[in-house]
């Protein structure tokens, strides 16, 4: 799960237009490894195209999504609150973080999505889908460093894995807001890694090192992948894993709809970087598990930079 809060107010003479990379999984996997490290290094964020994940699949997600949110909001809350699963809106998580959105929060393990509706199937086989993708590309990133193929996708395959898929849903905003308001506070994810879909309405933006926020373009074609806090970890702080936030989305006549799916070990997970990628360098950050690091994520407000707790001092 994500939760976020507003740092700093937001200094529009630092967003600037900047390609990021975007990398062809058709390609062979010696090239699309080392592309995809380099973006993990330089942004700890890129796009992937042909990642063959059929568009009626997304389609059929997108659209089950917009009907759920287009629901009364007494049936909305019908499937409870988001405590950690279920329906909310504006409030992001326990520690008063808020958002000019409304979500659902889904869990991905196999015994928790019964087959026994339509939008359960659909879910089933997206998450299915996207699922597969991430460990696709952790599997790529693991041949980039030279480390055990499965050293980072068996953590997301696992069956106690506790990956989730969160919808988020930005309908236009009806009151006095501006450019440059938020939708989605400044945080970073928690978890390995994250893919995230979404239709053709601009919003998300990340951030780089030096303080500058990328806009990312809707791509029809592509899925955003961004590097997560234990990946982060798991390279030794090599990878970044990359701040980014939404905009309150301004269209009179559009709404924005985000498809996130978070890829996360199981709770027992044992969290440390190989001995392969240290070679001379000494660790920066302490072991830990998947479940300590979680408690200590929901104990804060996620705008703080959570794996600092975890350094080695």
């Amino acid at each position: 799960m994500v939760v976020a809060t507003q740092v700093n107010p937001i200094r529009m003479e630092k967003i600037r237009e900047v390609d990021i990379p975007v990398i062809d999984l058709s390609c062979s996997r010696s090239k699309v490894a080392k592309l995809i490290v380099k973006a993990c290094e330089e942004y700890g964020f890129f796009k992937v195209i042909n990642h063959g994940i059929s568009h009626h699949i997304i389609k059929e997600m997108e659209d089950e999504s917009f009907e759920f949110f287009y629901k009364p909001l007494p049936e909305k809350e019908l499937v409870g609150s988001a405590n950690p699963f279920g329906y909310g809106s504006k409030n992001i998580g326990l520690s008063g973080d808020t958002g000019e959105l409304e979500y659902l929060l889904l869990p991905t393990n196999q015994n928790a999505i019964a087959q026994t509706s339509k939008f359960r199937c659909v879910v089933s086989s997206y998450v299915k889908s996207v699922r597969e993708l991430a460990c696709e590309i952790l599997e790529l990133i693991a041949k980039g460093l030279g480390v055990p193929r499965s050293l980072f996708s068996h953590l997301v395959r696992h069956f106690d894995s506790d990956s989730l898929l969160r919808l988020n849903h930005y309908p236009p905003v009806t009151h006095s807001f501006h450019h440059g308001d938020i939708g989605f506070g400044e945080h970073s994810d928690p978890q390995i890694i994250t893919l995230l879909r979404s239709n053709d309405a601009p919003g998300l933006q990340i951030s780089l090192r030096n303080g500058l926020w990328l806009p990312v373009s809707p791509d029809p074609h592509a899925f955003c992948v961004n590097i997560g806090d234990i990946l982060q970890a798991m390279t030794n702080g090599r990878f970044i894993s990359v701040r980014h936030r939404a905009m309150a989305n301004l269209l009179p006549n559009q709404s924005r709809l985000s498809m996130v799916f978070f890829g996360a070990p199981p709770p027992e997970a044992t969290i440390a970087c190989p001995p392969q990628l240290l070679k001379r360098n000494k660790p920066i950050y302490k072991t830990f598990t998947w479940s300590e690091y979680k408690s200590h994520t929901y104990a804060h407000r996620l705008g703080e930079t959570r794996l600092d707790h975890f350094k080695i001092t």
